[in-house]
């Protein structure tokens, strides 16, 4: 039994069940959906540092792009060195990132608790939520910022707790502060280590006591990290510099405008933990005899505060909330480790029986909506679709059978069966998600790159029709604006493809040049009947040459 208890609480047990959940949150079939908008612009970007070696002044279709912070493109590029225009590979860095960001809260819970339990729990609920997973497969930026600020919260907790100075932890807050601002600048330092500190000094009063030093080097190298580059593109490149905070800061005030409580539905970021999310708030307001009280506060005013913080701030977006999913998750952990240690009340009994029982009906309702959703319209295979319903039925069946059976309620049995329900959705009926994207005549402007005519030659756009950045990535090089209507431009341009949505010969028609069409190129992966097939994706291309 105390060999069991070890296996239990044992550290490098935990760590490998972090890291098998991981691969299933961020890893397995992170190739189903395509690289959307916001992929396509970071990597664009990284593939231009790769070309034209501007790593210091990132370019976007050659343009400067200094609205975000170098890190997190500095690693593209470096895999963009390694593997080119591999889209899934790119996807595995944000994936690292988040398993990274899913340990450090392992390891933050731990000692804040002296429970490894109750850090895994929290952890691995961390790891199932939805906004985590939709973040760790994509390659966009958030997840580096927040898993290199979480690290600074871990090792600053430390260094607040151990007697002395603690030099060698607060430097390390201060190199993952730098580190998380110049991956999107102070994104999460206002959203994620602001309210933790407000509420670690409303609940823990940490002393600075032989720390004064130690915490001015910190907040010294964290300048440093985090400025530098922002000093050089000011220093080097002011009016791009200038342009670009003041566009910044306008978008943060006139940019995707909501209201006050458009955040309201916050739960909803966690998926399948939603209603847990919900429960473990008000489960913690209406019981003071709870193992982990202290810490319940601290994870509730850090959750708060963020909340409040963001709600503050006129841009919103969805994925913005991804910070509160940290507290959120400690919250839920607390919960969760409450109910196994002990349901005691009537209330309590029911209280986590609804909550198994909706994921129960989610888990019998799957297999239904992937035969009407998938299966009855051939985009689904029936291996794939009796796999997923054993196992879907399967759960539900362990999980009515863990709170209703002989033995009572078997707590961890349930957190198991919703692990394992988010891994075989990640795993299994991810796969079928991807037939949406299938268009059989979808034919990529990448292609243009291969034409033997058009090798070498550069590609222009009219510069008054809008250009979407997902082809300037597909073609792996800018394309370039240019006025059609400057004749004097377009001789001295020439001869160079001409990436169009109308017919060139049309375009081009007197303007003393020959067009030599080569194709026309669709690269929706919606289907052309589809309401989301996006017209701005279709395009001409022809090699323009002076007569």
């Amino acid at each position: 039994m105390k060999n069991q208890q070890h296996f239990y609480s044992n550290q490098y047990v935990h760590l490998g069940i972090i890291m098998i959940v991981s691969v299933f949150s961020f890893f397995i079939n992170n190739q189903i959906i395509p690289a959307d908008l916001m992929e396509s612009r970071n990597l664009a970007t990284a593939q231009e540092m790769v070309k034209y070696g501007n790593y210091l002044l990132p370019t976007m279709n050659g343009e400067p792009r200094l609205e975000k912070p170098p890190l997190p493109t500095w690693i593209a590029a470096a895999i963009e060195h390694v593997a080119p225009h591999n889209l899934v590979i790119q996807r595995y860095a944000a994936g690292i990132a988040a398993t990274l960001l899913v340990i450090f809260l392992y390891l933050f819970v731990s000692r804040l608790t002296r429970n490894n339990r109750t850090g895994l729990i929290a952890s691995l609920i961390l790891a199932t939520s939805f906004n985590i997973i939709l973040m760790g497969r994509t390659a966009t930026w958030d997840i580096y910022t927040h898993c290199f600020m979480l690290g600074a919260i871990y090792f600053i907790t430390i260094a607040f707790e151990e007697k002395g100075a603690q030099w060698k932890y607060f430097l390390l807050t201060g190199l993952f502060t730098g580190l998380s601002f110049l991956s999107k600048g102070p994104v999460s330092l206002y959203a994620l280590f602001l309210p933790f500190l407000i509420s670690y000094i409303i609940v823990y009063r940490p002393s600075l006591k032989e720390k004064k030093a130690a915490l001015a080097g910190m907040i010294l190298l964290a300048v440093i990290v985090s400025c530098w580059w922002y000093g050089y593109t000011y220093l080097f490149h002011q009016d791009f510099a200038v342009d670009i905070a003041e566009k910044e800061s306008s978008s943060w005030l006139n940019h995707n405008v909501r209201p006050l409580y458009y955040y309201w539905k916050f739960a909803a970021e966690a998926g399948i933990w939603a209603l847990f999310w919900i429960t473990a708030i008000v489960y913690f307001f209406m019981n003071k005899q709870t193992i982990y009280q202290k810490e319940y506060k601290f994870a509730f005013i850090w959750f708060l505060s963020s909340l409040i913080l963001l709600s503050i701030i006129p841009e919103k977006k969805t994925r913005y909330l991804l910070p509160l999913l940290v507290p959120g998750a400690m919250l839920m952990g607390f919960y969760i480790y409450q109910m196994i240690i002990g349901i005691k009340t009537k209330s309590e009994k029911i209280l986590f029986r609804i909550n198994a029982i909706i994921i129960s009906i989610i888990l019998i309702a799957l297999p239904i909506a992937l035969y009407i959703l998938f299966y009855k319209e051939n985009q689904l295979s029936l291996a794939i679709l009796i796999i997923a319903t054993i196992c879907s039925w399967s759960l539900c069946g362990f999980i009515l059978w863990s709170i209703f059976g002989k033995k009572g309620i078997l707590v961890t049995n349930v957190f198991s069966a919703i692990i394992l329900t988010m891994m075989m959705v990640t795993g299994i009926c991810l796969i079928p998600i991807g037939s949406m994207f299938i268009n059989e005549q979808r034919h990529s402007i990448r292609l243009v790159t291969e034409n033997d005519k058009a090798q070498g030659l550069p590609l222009y756009h009219d510069k008054d029709e809008f250009l979407r950045m997902e082809l300037v990535y597909e073609v792996s090089q800018r394309i370039n604006a240019l006025d059609l209507s400057d004749e004097a431009a377009i001789r001295k341009a020439t001869p160079f493809v001409l990436i169009s949505g109308e017919s060139a010969d049309s375009i081009m028609a007197n303007k003393n040049v020959t067009v030599e069409y080569i194709d026309t190129y669709d690269n929706n992966w919606r289907k052309p009947d589809h309401k989301r097939h996006n017209d701005e994706l279709v395009r001409q291309a022809a090699i323009i040459r002076a007569k």
